[in-house]
């Protein structure tokens, strides 16, 4: 009973919100409500006219006519993202564009209505077989069930492919999109079907996207573009056995879901190398890094720091974001770790400074997301956050270090280039934008008079030469359907990343002739050149499979191959094909090239999130918030995440009781309010005086406070602070056993408390293959007291913090960890606040000390499968020291003891019947010192959703 006071005032957990003092809107449409913060009109009328249009196809090819539904635009972030989910049934869109290549030629919010809708559709299809029961039962949670046995590969990689079917782009036309899919096949790396869904901690396994647009676009070419329709009516029958998804399709198309992998990348392979045997390649010599071949590391986005060194991006499954200095003589050398990094798809260097962007963090609201501008002295190594609360998602150094060039899209979806001083981040000037054109990856000339930049248009995309003194612009190459990026500035020419040769490779442009040229020609991709100081030499990043490695060649004009001015980028594997299937693809095209303010204005009206703050989503039997439980009843969450609440029934199989409980979350001011309420009977017996007494009685508990999360994170470091404040109170009815637990409350001696925390974390972010923290801090202060002076009396105070440090492995770290509890506990005990000694029960003292010790490291990447049941990626090991004292000052138990145990544990990383949610588990075998004993404990540490 005393362990419910540790936990259920805080049974729901902390949501991401909006500031409250957003005002927000709501437009009606036959099929969707679009819920937007107040400014946000025009774009939110563009993209209510999008999802209808869409509705009308982006499902027709799943045979499905998706139910009316719930759309919010997020316009206080600046992440780039869009998701569906159920829980509640509705989808969210962050409306800030990306600066990075997955743009593709069509606007973000064109892409985020296409793409997320056939989710909806993939979502709604569960409405039939098994789901036509479950939904009426379980609310809309159960599409989830139903669909628990689809691969998330199919989810995003069928809505990837209606993105390049119906649209003029879409990833599938994007040659950087399945790069490392294509490394790892054209360099002889077959993985089998097992590793390609439960990935690695060693290699580059191609993410959901990838690998399902190859499979699901495999079947719509050879079985019609109608095959997941046929598939899923199959699967949707009756879903609920291993392997009912692989299935499914083998009695719809032949194949076992094996096979479709096979045969697709097979597909792939030939199609790729085939292309490789047309290319003429352009050598380079490749700059030397410490990492090797063994695990799947990057250096990307390089920028000359002399003629001879290099600033380079290094990040993989072993390492963090961090600046690295490459030289010539083959040293690479570490300079900066970088924070909460928003992708620099244009590392910028100049005048021996580097800038990029990086996420700034709200403290409070998890919705409003900033993206700063970040400067670092390379000589010195200081740091300046040269702004704070702006929207910057792309910025480029002058030559002479003076200003910045820097694009950003404000909460109304208004998008410009804006110059700012490189010494205060004040704007200097806003250049005029009346067509709300997006900037893409802005640099300076090299005389810093003109600024170049990709520029998408509602036509496509050109590279723009702007003159911010007199507002000129001009283009250098016409508007198409070409998938432009990284412009770089090079005397008379503008070098640029395009896709014409069918990869991507860096071209030039000529600034007064127009002409054009391919300058690299790479087996996989060449990306974001840089031209050395002394103008003679070209450095970029060159995709591998284990990792783009930095490349240098020399800069000579008249080697680049001319070509011609690119008009459209080259149809790719399946995309000509898809686009040909797909029968909404010709209505839909011309909808998409009419310009955004044409067609009907919707309705608007004001819409209070209070007024919808309970909106109930799933009844029944109820997932418990925190996805550890079931239980039979309702759960409710409104739409803007403000309030949540569930209620239901509980049965306790042990004593064959029942009872009810409720809670509310209201998140929607500074501090959280929570209330939490249960009601029940007890069915439990006591040994008293060499007999054993049974009773029945009932019981009441009550929690409510406040919390304050808030986040405090601004650098590599994640740092978060909670503040937390509780009255608690239970009651029994009915209790008539002889004597009383410490650890309950009695039939006329309640429970009135109080209970205060503070939690603080401040802890080195981690790359995948760390086993913990290498570097960090964590502090837990604790208190819980009865000050009414009615009923039960009792007091406890204590506090406990841990502090990692590095091992002598990469990977390794150690944690050390102390605690102190102070206890006042003559009338009732409360649960423990400090941890004990592992292998053994707690014992609770008036006073209590506690230390820990423990070393962990990896013991073996592995890709080890037991056919379809189980794959092993990953063994761990740890030992410990655990060490505890405690004393008793007063009752009948006056006295202290001391408790020291030793031991090991290892955990194993696997997926079971090929899931990608990872399970981690394993044994704990501990010795101790004071009885001499050895104790064996299983160990489930993680389940990975």
């Amino acid at each position: 009973m005393a362990a419910t006071f540790s936990a259920s005032a805080q049974s729901l957990p902390i949501l991401d919100q909006n500031p409250p003092s957003l005002r927000w809107r709501q437009v009606r449409t036959p099929h969707f409500s679009v819920l937007y913060p107040q400014g946000f009109d025009s774009a939110a009328q563009r993209t209510a006219r999008r999802l209808e249009q869409v509705h009308a196809v982006g499902s027709a090819t799943l045979g499905v006519t998706a139910r009316p539904l719930t759309v919010v635009l997020q316009n206080q972030t600046t992440v780039n993202n869009g998701f569906v989910t159920f829980l509640p049934r509705h989808s969210e869109f962050f409306v800030v564009p990306p600066q990075d290549m997955s743009l593709g030629t069509l606007d973000w919010l064109d892409q985020l209505a296409v793409h997320e809708f056939r989710h909806v559709g993939q979502f709604d299809k569960a409405r039939q077989g098994v789901g036509r029961l479950l939904v009426p039962l379980l609310g809309d949670g159960a599409l989830g069930v139903s669909s628990v046995g689809v691969p998330p590969w199919f989810f995003e990689g069928d809505a990837v492919g209606t993105e390049t079917a119906l649209t003029r782009s879409g990833r599938g036309r994007i040659p950087n999109f399945d790069v490392g899919m294509r490394a790892n096949l054209l360099s002889g790396r077959y993985y089998s079907y097992t590793k390609a869904v439960g990935g690695s901690y060693r290699d580059l396994v191609p993410d959901w996207y990838v690998l399902g647009y190859f499979m699901t676009s495999y079947l719509k070419k050879h079985h019609g573009p109608d095959v997941w329709d046929r598939v899923l009516d199959r699967y949707y029958s009756f879903p609920f056995y291993p392997f009912s998804f692989s299935r499914s399709i083998r009695r719809e198309t032949g194949l076992r879901v094996e096979q479709l992998y096979q045969r697709s990348m097979l597909e792939a392979e030939a199609a790729w190398r085939d292309q490789q045997r047309e290319l003429v390649l352009t050598d380079g010599r490749e700059l030397k890094v410490q990492a090797t071949e063994k695990v799947f590391t990057q250096y990307e986005f390089p920028q000359y720091l002399s003629d001879s060194t290099v600033l380079a991006l290094k990040t993989g499954l072993g390492d963090i974001a961090q600046l690295v200095r490459l030289s010539k003589q083959g040293r690479e050398e570490k300079v900066f770790v970088l924070g909460q990094l928003h992708w620099p798809e244009m590392l910028s260097v100049a005048a021996g400074k580097a800038i990029w962007p990086e996420y700034g963090f709200d403290p409070r609201w998890g919705q409003r997301i900033y993206t700063e501008l970040r400067v670092l002295d390379l000589g010195t190594g200081q740091l300046t956050r040269l702004t704070q609360g702006s929207r910057y998602t792309a910025a480029a150094l002058s030559p002479d270090g003076t200003r910045i060039v820097a694009t950003q899209t404000d909460e109304s979806y208004r998008h410009s280039l804006v110059l700012l001083d490189a010494a205060t981040g004040k704007v200097l000037q806003t250049l005029p934008n009346p067509q709300n054109q997006l900037y893409i990856q802005p640099r300076f000339t090299p005389d810093g008079q003109q600024v170049v930049a990709v520029v998408l248009r509602p036509e496509g995309k050109t590279i723009e030469l702007i003159n911010p003194a007199t507002n000129q612009v001009r283009a250098l190459l016409p508007v198409a359907n070409v998938n432009l990026s990284n412009p770089q500035p090079w005397g008379d020419y503008v070098l640029y990343n395009s896709p014409q040769s069918g990869l991507d490779n860096v071209h030039a442009v000529h600034t007064g002739t127009g002409r054009t040229y391919q300058v690299t020609s790479r087996p996989f991709g060449a990306y974001h050149a840089a031209v050395s100081p002394d103008g003679r030499r070209l450095t970029f990043h060159d995709y591998r499979a284990q990792g783009a490695r930095v490349m240098e060649m020399p800069l000579e004009p008249a080697t680049w191959r001319e070509v011609p001015v690119a008009t459209a980028d080259p149809a790719r594997l399946y995309s000509a094909q898809l686009a040909a299937q797909e029968p909404g693809a010709r209505r839909l095209l011309p909808q998409l090239a009419a310009p955004a303010d044409s067609g009907q204005a919707y309705a608007v009206r004001p819409y209070s999130p209070l007024r919808h703050a309970f909106n109930v989503f799933g009844w029944g039997l109820v997932q418990s918030p925190a996805g550890n439980s079931l239980s039979l009843g309702i759960r409710s969450q409104d739409f803007l995440n403000t309030t949540q609440a569930i209620a239901g029934v509980s049965f306790d199989q042990a004593e064959r009781t029942a009872g009810f409980f409720g809670g509310v979350s209201y998140q929607g001011r500074y501090p959280v309010f929570d209330l939490d309420i249960e009601h029940g009977g007890r069915n439990a017996g006591i040994l008293y005086q060499g007999d054993v007494y049974r009773d029945r009685w009932r019981y009441t508990r009550l929690s409510t406070g406040l919390r304050l999360p808030l986040m405090l994170t601004r650098s590599k470091y994640l740092q978060a602070l909670t503040l937390g404040a509780y009255y608690l109170h239970e009651q029994v009815r009915d209790y008539n056993l002889p004597v009383r637990r410490i650890t309950e409350v009695g039939p006329n001696s309640p429970l009135n408390g109080v209970q205060g925390s503070v939690s603080y974390a401040r802890v080195l972010k981690q790359s995948t293959r760390d086993v913990g923290p290498r570097w960090g801090q964590s502090l837990l202060a604790t208190g819980r007291t009865t000050p009414f002076g009615r009923g039960l009396e009792a007091s406890q105070w204590a506090v406990q913090g841990s502090v990692y440090f590095p091992g002598v492995g990469k990977h390794h770290n150690i944690r050390v960890r102390g605690g102190y509890q102070w206890q006042q506990q003559r009338e009732y005990q409360f649960a423990p606040a400090v941890f004990f000694p592992r292998g053994l029960g707690y014992v609770s003292f008036d006073r209590l000390r506690t230390a820990s010790i423990e070393y962990r490291l990896p013991l073996a990447d592995t890709h080890w499968a037991l056919g379809r049941w189980l794959y092993v990626q990953r063994f761990t090991g740890s030992g410990f020291a655990d060490w505890a004292h405690g004393r008793n000052v007063e009752g009948r138990f006056v006295g202290s003891r001391t408790y020291q145990n030793l031991g090991l544990s290892a955990t194993v990383v696997f997926n079971v019947l090929r899931l990608r949610t990872p399970i981690e588990t394993g044994l704990r075998y501990v010795y101790d010192t004071r009885t001499g004993n050895w104790v064996l404990q299983p160990l489930v540490l993680d389940i990975g959703i």
